[in-house]
C-alpha cells in the first residue's frame, strides 16, 4: 500500500536527502526602493534566442485557440520540466482538459535567473498569442518565483496573466543559502539567498500588480525556503501591491500536512486543491472552499500509484546526477532594473506599431493563417489579399502570417510574411 509515509520516503530522500533545520529566523521584507525603476517602466528588449526559447516550450494540445485558460508550468531550481511536471500536473491538467505548457527553464534551473525570467517574458506573449487569451502560471520554488520577475521587469506581461500559483515560493528568498567564493553556489542559488540583490530588485516598490491573482502556497515544514512559518514573516508569502493575494499553508487546511518544500509541488493533494481552486474560480484560492476530505489524500488526482515511485526514482536521478556550474559571486542585475541601459533606437527590423497591415498576392481561393489561426482577409482595390493584424500583445514575438492560394495561372502558391514586433 502506497502510504503517506511511503511517498515521503520513496521521493524526499531520493530526491532531496536530509537537511539540517534553521532556527527562527525573518525572512528580508519587502523592499521599496527608488534605485529601482518605477514599474511602469517599458521592458527592455529581450536578450535571450527565441528559438531556444520555442525549444524549450512543450505544450498540450489545446493551446492555440483555447477554450479555457491555459497554465504555464515552471520547474524548481535543480529540476527539469519533466521531472517536475511529467508525472504530476501535466496528467492531472490533461484529465481535467486545462491546456498547459511546459517550460524547461535553462540549466536545470540553475542559471541565471533573469535569463530564465525572459525565457518567462517570452513563453508568456507567445502562449497568449496561440491562445487568444490570458495564461496563468503554475511553479514550485523558484519556478513559483520567477514568473513575478517577468511581470515586475516588462509590464506589457501584466494583461497576459490571470493567475500566479506558487509552491513555496522562493518569493523573499531563504536563510539556508549560504554562498561565498569559498562555498560558490550556482548563479540561482546566489540570487535565491534572503539578503540577494536579485531579492531586493524583486520586491522593490510592489510585489503584486492589479488585475492578477497571486496564490502562495506554502508548508510549515519546508526545509529549503525558510522561514516560512506565517503569512506576516514567511519568505514565500506576497504582502505589498495591487494584486489580489492569498498566503496559505497546507497547515491551515490539514493541520497535520507532512509534505515539505519538495513534495508539496510534487504529489500533495492539499497543494493541488489549492491551486486548482485558485484556476478554476475568479480571484486567488478560497481555503474555505476546500474539502477536509483531501487531508486523508496521498497523492493528488493525475498521478499513477502505481507508477509514482519509479516516476520519482526517474526525477531523483535526474536530479541529482545534475552538476550545476558554480560562480563565486552573484550575477550583477541587468541595467534594465536601475532604468540604466543605454538608450537605442529600435531595431530597423522590427516594427513598434501595435496594429500593422500586412499586402500579399493577388491569390483566388485563398486561405490565410495567423501563427497557425485561420484568419479573415480583405482585398486591395488591385485584387491583392490584404491581412489586419493585432499586435498589442504580441511584443517581442515573430508573427508569421501564411496565404495559400491560387495565382493567375492556376498554380496553387504559398505565400508566407513575417512581422517582427519590438519588445
Amino acid at each position: 500500500m502506497l502510504t503517506r509515509g511511503r511517498v515521503v520516503a520513496l521521493l524526499t530522500a531520493a530526491l532531496l536527502g536530509t537537511g539540517a533545520s534553521a532556527g527562527p529566523a525573518t525572512a528580508a521584507g519587502p523592499v521599496t526602493d527608488a534605485a529601482f525603476a518605477p514599474v511602469d517602466t517599458p521592458g527592455a528588449p529581450l536578450t535571450v534566442d527565441p528559438a531556444a526559447v520555442e525549444r524549450a516550450l512543450a505544450c498540450s494540445p489545446g493551446v492555440t485557440g483555447a477554450t479555457r485558460t491555459p497554465v504555464l508550468l515552471l520547474q524548481g531550481t535543480g529540476a527539469t520540466a519533466k521531472d517536475n511536471w511529467s508525472w504530476t500536473y501535466q496528467p492531472a491538467f490533461d484529465a481535467l482538459g486545462v491546456p498547459w505548457c511546459a517550460l524547461d527553464l535553462p540549466e536545470h534551473a540553475t542559471a541565471d535567473i533573469q535569463q530564465a525570467g525572459e525565457y518567462v517574458v517570452h513563453a508568456l506573449r507567445t502562449m497568449a498569442a496561440r491562445a487568444g487569451r490570458r495564461v496563468s502560471i503554475v511553479g514550485h520554488s523558484q519556478g513559483g518565483m520567477v514568473g513575478r520577475w517577468a511581470l515586475r521587469w516588462w509590464p506589457d506581461t501584466r494583461a497576459l496573466v490571470d493567475d500566479l500559483v506558487g509552491f513555496a515560493p522562493s518569493n523573499h528568498g531563504t536563510t539556508r543559502a549560504v554562498c561565498s567564493a569559498e562555498d560558490p553556489c550556482s548563479p540561482a542559488g546566489w540570487q535565491q539567498r534572503d539578503e540577494a540583490d536579485f531579492m531586493r530588485a524583486l520586491n522593490s516598490r510592489q510585489e503584486t500588480f492589479a488585475g492578477i491573482s497571486y496564490t502562495s502556497i506554502y508548508t510549515r515544514v519546508d526545509e529549503t525556503v525558510q522561514p516560512n512559518q506565517d503569512a506576516e514573516t514567511g519568505s514565500s508569502s506576497l504582502r505589498t501591491g495591487d494584486g489580489a493575494r492569498t498566503n496559505v499553508a497546507t497547515q491551515d487546511i490539514c493541520p497535520a500536512a507532512a509534505y515539505e518544500h519538495l513534495l508539496i509541488g510534487l504529489v500533495d493533494p492539499v497543494a493541488y486543491a489549492l491551486a486548482i481552486d485558485a484556476l478554476t474560480h475568479d480571484g486567488p484560492a478560497d481555503p474555505s472552499r476546500i474539502d477536509r476530505g483531501v487531508c486523508l489524500q496521498v497523492l493528488h488526482p493525475g498521478i499513477d500509484p502505481v507508477t509514482a515511485p519509479a516516476d520519482g526514482a526517474a526525477a531523483a536521478i535526474s536530479f541529482q546526477s545534475y552538476r550545476a556550474r558554480t560562480d563565486p559571486a552573484e550575477p550583477a542585475l541587468a541595467c534594465y532594473t536601475t532604468a540604466s541601459c543605454p538608450r537605442s533606437a529600435p531595431a530597423a527590423a522590427c516594427t513598434p506599431a501595435r496594429r500593422t497591415t500586412v499586402t500579399l498576392a493577388r491569390l483566388a481561393r485563398v486561405r490565410v493563417t495567423v501563427n497557425g489561426r485561420r484568419t479573415a482577409v480583405t482585398r486591395t482595390r488591385t485584387g491583392r489579399v490584404r491581412v489586419r493584424l493585432d499586435l498589442r500583445r504580441r511584443a517581442g514575438t515573430t508573427v508569421v502570417v501564411r496565404a495559400r492560394g491560387t495565382d493567375a495561372r492556376g498554380r496553387r502558391v504559398s505565400v508566407v510574411r513575417r512581422v517582427v514586433v519590438c519588445g
